[in-house]
């Protein structure tokens, strides 16, 4: 007891850097910020077939939007058939600035699907790292 007494520093030390050890699997097994870089995005489309989703208005989406990204306006999320069927595949929710779309992964898991994602950064940061875009006429 005494070396408890002595040391409690060191106790008090390692219980600290045991915890900020463990936070991360703790918050991501809580829902974490739901955040994806735009070259994670592209990982997950290309290694786990993940769906690019728009949830900017018709108008922003046809000004420009990523190349293959479907148009799901957020107001029109939960009533929308242009979501997948398959509820398990990775989901990665942009607009132009990546507001709205943590609002809609929020929405998405509440629909039951399992692994939506918003692009931290939203449109711009896709254009930022030189993806592609287009217009829709």
């Amino acid at each position: 007891m005494k070396f408890f007494i002595d040391n409690w520093f060191l106790f008090l030390a390692a219980a600290s850097s045991g915890a900020l050890l463990i936070w991360p699997m703790i918050n991501k097994g809580a829902g974490g910020t739901g955040k994806v870089t735009a070259n994670a995005a592209v990982q997950l489309i290309n290694r786990e077939k993940a769906v690019l989703i728009d949830v900017s208005e018709p108008a922003e989406y046809a000004a420009g939007h990523a190349v293959g990204a479907k148009s799901v306006p957020l107001s029109s999320l939960e009533a929308s058939n242009d979501l997948p069927k398959n509820k398990a595949l990775p989901l990665v929710v942009l607009c132009p600035t990546g507001s709205r779309a943590s609002r809609a992964v929020a929405t998405l898991k509440k629909l039951g699907f399992e692994k939506p994602q918003a692009l931290a950064g939203g449109l711009a940061a896709w254009r930022e790292a030189n993806l592609p875009v287009e217009k829709t006429a």
